[in-house]
């Protein structure tokens, strides 16, 4: 507070500024770098003289403009201890039942480039019998979350 008071609003938002690059390169971690740059256009509005509650809404809005559509950008691409693996290129295949797939049971299998993958429906009440086609809808660990086509095809019309 005494900040703010000796050298004015500009002084504290370039202090967060700093912080949240501090903690940013001491973490790594892709979190507080957006932050910091609602903080910096924050300290920009103080310094040409807009009020405390514009900075402060201007603060949080490019913060969260910053989150929302750069984060999974940046986390995809830029992120060093993200673990890649080849099973993101499952994701919209069609495969077979090999195994009667009932949620209810904990019970399903499909097979996969040769490969066999524990299965799952999309939905708890969806019993999806052997030798039926489906397709890949997501990956959730190692279990296959998969719908026949004939509903795959009815949600993209």
């Amino acid at each position: 507070m005494e900040l703010i008071m000796q050298y004015g609003p500009a002084a504290a938002w370039m202090a967060l500024v700093i912080i949240f690059l501090v903690v940013e390169l001491v973490t790594v971690g892709l979190t507080t770098i957006w932050l910091a740059g609602g903080a910096f256009v924050a300290f920009i509005l103080a310094a040409v003289g807009a009020g405390f509650w514009v900075q402060l809404i201007a603060f949080f809005a490019v913060s969260f403009v910053l989150i929302y559509f750069t984060r999974p950008f940046a986390v995809k691409y830029l992120n060093p201890r993200r673990t890649r693996t080849n099973s993101e290129e499952l994701i919209g295949e069609v495969v077979k039942v090999i195994e009667r797939i009932d949620n209810r049971e904990a019970e399903g299998r499909a097979l996969v480039k040769g490969l066999e993958w524990s299965a799952r429906a999309v939905s708890d009440d969806m019993i999806i019998e052997k030798d039926t086609l489906v397709k890949v809808v997501r990956i959730e660990g190692v279990k296959l979350i998969v719908e026949p086509i004939e509903e795959a095809q009815k949600q993209e019309a």
